[in-house]
């Protein structure tokens, strides 16, 4: 009778645990919907400001007086990588793939002879702590964002200049989780600091003419930390709908998982409280026989 107990108390835990999983993947999909028009509407002028800059950074000749976000510092030995994460868990593998990604990253150019430290964004990040406890420069707290503005991008994208200004680091690498659909998201990773250079354009356009207006450099002052805080804009909201999609997709999984365990234990529950019954009867009998 105990062990019929034990199962009655676990099939009733598994039963919530269902209930649980199932109320988090109805909330995930909800978020979901909201998150992905967020990330697909805010691609397109990401990406052809990307584009932009890595044409003009093509096209422009670099001299000492050129704004060190476009030109560099000049050297390539210490780089910046820009984890994305989100602040919490139950999101599958999403966190654990962009981690990955970037400790890839770190032991490449590790390989390379390059100093590598960390700056994490978000709470999931800290796992690199683990692996790379003197190589964490900063930890950006996010607990507080409910929903992804500009102006969160914005105060990262501001202290990271800063430290690059301050010589910190000479490349800056940003990973996050592109999102394609609920059952996909695919870690990136691409260099924001300084503006990579389209070699693909560089040859086509290295003859062309630009024209500045007003001037080259207060066009440049403008457009190179927007570049930065925009970027950083579409990782986050980029994550935002991986991240729902991912644990929508994850406790969808876990739904499933918890009923197929709920059918296995009744089956088991129904089989001990017939083998119990019969023993009763059997005992019942083989006693009035005896009398």
């Amino acid at each position: 009778m105990a062990s019929l107990k034990a199962l009655k108390i676990r099939i009733g835990s598994v039963k919530s645990t269902q209930k649980i999983t199932k109320a988090m993947k109805m909330v995930a999909a909800a978020k979901l919907r909201r998150a992905q028009e967020a990330a697909v509407a805010g691609r397109p002028y990401a990406e052809r400001l990307e584009a932009v800059m890595a044409s003009l950074a093509a096209k422009v000749t670099v001299s000492a007086s050129s704004p060190k976000l476009l030109a560099g510092t000049g050297k390539d030995q210490v780089h910046l990588i820009i984890v994305a994460t989100s602040e919490r868990g139950l999101a599958g593998a999403f966190n654990s793939n962009i981690v990955r990604a970037a400790r890839r990253k770190a032991e490449e150019l590790t390989a390379e002879g390059k100093t590598v430290n960390f700056y994490i964004m978000g709470k999931k990040g800290r796992v690199l702590r683990r692996f790379y406890p003197s190589q964490i420069v900063h930890d950006f707290e996010m607990g507080h964002i409910k929903a992804v503005k500009f102006a969160d991008a914005r105060a990262v994208a501001d202290d990271i200049i800063a430290r690059y200004e301050a010589g910190e680091f000479d490349i800056a690498h940003l990973f996050y989780a592109r999102f394609q659909s609920a059952l996909v998201q695919e870690p990136v990773g691409r260099q924001i600091i300084p503006v990579a250079i389209d070699t693909s354009r560089a040859k086509s356009t290295s003859l062309a003419a630009v024209d500045y207006e007003p001037d080259e450099e207060s066009i440049l002052a403008e457009l190179l930390p927007r570049n930065v805080a925009i970027q950083l804009f579409r990782a986050l909201l980029e994550n935002a709908a991986s991240e729902q999609g991912s644990r929508m997709t994850a406790m969808d999984n876990a739904t499933r998982n918890a009923g197929d365990m709920i059918q296995r234990l009744t089956i088991q529950y129904n089989r001990t409280r017939q083998a119990a019954i019969t023993t009763e009867l059997v005992e019942i009998i083989s006693g009035a026989e005896a009398l």
